[in-house]
């Protein structure tokens, strides 16, 4: 198995690639810690996990439960190989309706948040060790009413540069999975309902050279990949999983007549 005797922590484990890359690593053979801000799906998360998993409920937004709980996860397995600080959050900001505060909490959650979790993590990681951010398409789309998030984005494809070089002394490798549009429960929370995603997915397709979304399945292989031995000497990289939305938008279906 690719991850036979690691040990791994994921923020944002209780849900969507989160739960998905835990899916997959404990598959892998890895002993995981999933974090969240949800005591109710964290449990079921666990459960569905089984033995090798444990949870530890912080808000990545509370920089003292989100540290307290990686210093848990990190003495609970003694060390960690793996990091995935999946973790964040999207909201529209549109120029001219958006509070400092609206704006700060996306920040403080999506750059912030990451930085903290990677920084309570290091003393923790061996030799050898991966750590893989979570990015967007946001970062280069310029999607109108999207500010914030876009932004936090863009800082967190820079700031998995700097921690590469940063954390290279230490032999960590840092890397960026970059997602685009993926079929997780996220959509619902936009206030279109439980059926926001069936609803959007036929407009989106048309941009995208694929033809469809991204599985859920298809970002936690990705992320697999970076913490696994296969990608030893991989740092500092972006993987882009968005079926071509930002590499080849000519090939989308919206320009084939």
């Amino acid at each position: 198995m690719r991850l036979d005797g690691k040990a791994a922590l994921i923020t944002g484990g209780n849900s969507g690639i989160g739960l998905a890359t835990a899916r997959v690593f404990v598959e892998q053979g890895a002993k995981v810690a999933i974090t969240g801000r949800d005591q109710a799906t964290l449990d079921e998360a666990v459960a569905s996990l089984g033995p090798n998993a444990l949870a530890f409920r912080a808000d990545i937004m509370d920089a003292a439960a989100n540290e307290a709980a990686i210093r848990a996860a990190g003495e609970a397995f003694g060390h960690l190989d793996i990091v995935v600080a999946n973790a964040g959050i999207a909201g529209g900001t549109p120029v001219g309706g958006t509070s400092a505060e609206q704006f700060g909490r996306i920040l403080t959650t999506n750059v912030t948040g990451v930085f903290l979790t990677v920084q309570a993590a290091a003393p923790y990681l061996r030799q050898g060790a991966s750590v893989v951010l979570i990015g967007s398409v946001h970062a280069v789309l310029g999607m109108p009413g999207y500010a914030a998030y876009a932004a936090s984005k863009g800082a967190v494809s820079s700031l998995g540069r700097v921690l590469a070089s940063e954390l290279a002394t230490a032999g960590v490798r840092v890397n960026v999975v970059v997602p685009g549009a993926t079929r997780t429960p996220i959509w619902s929370r936009f206030g279109r309902g439980p059926n926001a995603l069936a609803e959007m997915e036929p407009a989106m397709v048309r941009a995208v050279p694929s033809g469809r979304i991204s599985e859920v399945a298809e970002i936690a292989n990705t992320i697999l990949f970076l913490a696994s031995d296969d990608a030893t000497n991989i740092t500092a990289a972006e993987i882009v999983v968005d079926g071509g939305l930002t590499g080849a938008p000519s090939g989308a279906p919206i320009y084939r007549g």
